[in-house]
């Protein structure tokens, strides 16, 4: 007669499978709360990095830096209109050439400040400088009242090299405005406009000093 065989260590394979069984649900489980955990962290990264730039556009900062921007578009449209009435009053040939370049080197400069408000998604918008506005007329009475020659070459230089250090003073403060707000790509632009400005007085300098104020000097009234 046979007798059916049965295995003794069944119960134990059972409960070691249904150990291993809810040790994986367990794992599985750790790992969908980490992920979980860590998509959540990634999402509030995200949303706190979208606060601050909102909060950044909307900061007096940036209503400061707009309205700076505003001028130094206007000042420098309106020096693309004055600067040939420098160059048409200018006698020597050194500083008609470095007015020449400095003129090429502004009608860029127009386009760079463009390219600013492209960046902070605003409409270029010229408001009209004071300043720049006054530092201009005065341009043209030193040019109405010098006399024709090294007179009036000296005094287009001082006149230029006020417009020059007002422009670099501008562009400094909207560098460092853009730094702080973090418009990378606007810090560039001005940064290349800043130096454009400091190497055009350095040139400003160099002709007065060259030749220019000398022969002022030595002529009479």
């Amino acid at each position: 007669m046979k007798h059916n065989s049965v295995d003794q260590n069944q119960p134990t394979k059972n409960k070691s499978i249904n150990l291993n069984l809810k040790k994986m649900e367990n794992t599985k489980s750790n790992r969908n709360g980490r992920s979980n955990g860590a998509t959540k962290k990634m999402s509030t990264n995200v949303t706190q990095t979208e606060n601050s730039r909102s909060g950044m556009q909307s900061s007096q900062l940036m209503q400061l830096f707009v309205e700076e921007l505003k001028d130094i578009y206007w000042a420098e449209k309106a020096l693309t209109k004055a600067i040939p009435k420098m160059i048409k009053n200018a006698t020597s040939e050194e500083l008609i050439k470095a007015l020449q370049n400095h003129l090429m080197e502004t009608e860029e400069q127009v386009k760079r400040v463009e390219q600013v408000f492209e960046i902070i998604d605003k409409k270029a918008v010229a408001k009209k400088c004071e300043a720049m506005d006054g530092l201009m007329k005065e341009g043209e009475e030193i040019m109405k009242e010098s006399e024709e020659g090294a007179m009036c070459d000296a005094g287009i230089i001082s006149a230029a090299q006020k417009v020059e250090h007002y422009e670099i003073a501008s562009y400094g403060t909207l560098r460092q405005f853009a730094e702080t707000l973090g418009l990378d790509d606007a810090v560039e632009l001005l940064e290349a406009t800043l130096e454009e400005e400091k190497a055009a007085d350095e040139k400003l300098t160099e002709v007065a000093v060259s030749a220019v104020n000398i022969e002022a000097a030595q002529e009479q009234e």
